[in-house]
């Protein structure tokens, strides 16, 4: 069976193995796959594995040889699922890889944005604690946690990862949510719309799905609903924020911060506003890379290839 991997890198920079995968046939992996090649690298293949690199509809047409395409992520708008539920491909993926990593670094961002780490570690390497007159110094308002409202939007496997932080840290949990039926135990949490949670929360941090009724649902107008002192985390999908509104509302004072560990457009244009807005920490999409994570999704991904080779798919999108 011949296997492709379209962009390994990614997941396996080095330090992991795809020895596993080699157990079901002939693999073929490629670091990086760009749209003009996707076709030619994967005619003949009845299984291709992809992260970002995209399989419309026109290029599952032209591969009547594919059976099996392996998504190495949780979100899988890469892949035409209809076009490949027409031709009778199997498409999976891996949904619970980095739960754990991503809570994590929501709290990474938001602590950081809370008491400026880096800078005043920058500042202390700098010289400035020692030319200091005073045994303490602060470069930037320093926010405790405990007491505050963290509003989740998004209550699924991660949102509900957060909020466990969240409660152990002494805050206040709400959230905004489709399906209400398994509220959590925490002592204070309640549900509520999307708009009053804007209203009400010291931090929102975004764990929505991209739709098309939750693309842009933090704009301008939504925005203006938040507190002055507000702080936004979004480690979700990044068009689920307007970056031009956002960057707005940032440097007009209008919110605290934000903490972003994704964007609209990845990698961004250099002239993403985002990228020189006040207060605004950009990480480049790693809350899911730890390598506990990494090594956990191709655990999955083998897993899910072996139960199709089976005949007993799991993971199933189409």
């Amino acid at each position: 069976m011949k296997i492709v991997v379209l962009d390994g890198y990614c997941l396996n920079p080095g330090d992991l193995s795809w020895e596993p995968l080699r157990n079901f046939g002939e693999v073929e992996i490629f670091d990086r796959t760009a749209a003009a090649q996707v076709l030619e690298r994967t005619r003949g293949a009845a299984a291709a594995f992809t992260n970002k690199s995209l399989l419309p509809a026109e290029v599952l047409r032209a591969l009547p040889e594919l059976r099996y395409i392996g998504v190495l992520a949780t979100g899988h708008n890469i892949v035409d699922t209809a076009a490949a539920a027409r031709q009778g491909i199997v498409v999976t993926n891996v949904p619970t890889y980095a739960t754990a990593s991503v809570a994590q670094f929501v709290f990474a961002l938001l602590l950081e944005l809370c008491h400026d780490v880096g800078l005043h570690a920058a500042s202390v390497h700098a010289g400035e604690w020692s030319r200091s007159p005073d045994w303490s110094y602060w470069k930037s308002p320093l926010v405790e946690l405990a007491g505050k409202t963290m509003g989740i939007v998004g209550l699924g496997r991660i949102g509900r990862a957060v909020g466990s932080i969240a409660d152990a840290m002494g805050m206040r949990v709400m959230a905004a949510d489709s399906d209400q039926s398994h509220s959590p135990a925490w002592p204070s949490f309640r549900w509520a719309a999307f708009e009053e949670l804007l209203a009400e929360s010291d931090v929102v941090s975004l764990h929505a799905p991209l739709l098309p009724e939750t693309r842009g649902m933090v704009n301008e107008r939504t925005l203006r609903l938040m507190k002055p002192t507000a702080f936004l985390i979004n480690t979700s999908r990044g068009p689920l924020v307007n970056d031009c509104d956002l960057a707005d509302a940032l440097n007009a004072g209008r919110l605290a911060g934000a903490g972003l560990d994704v964007l609209s457009i990845e990698p961004p244009e250099e002239h993403n506003p985002l990228l020189q807005a006040a207060n605004c920490v950009v990480t480049p999409h790693i809350a899911w890379a730890t390598r506990e994570a990494r090594s956990r999704l191709m655990d999955l991904t083998v897993e899910n290839f072996a139960a199709w080779v089976a005949g007993s798919p799991r993971n199933l999108i189409a």
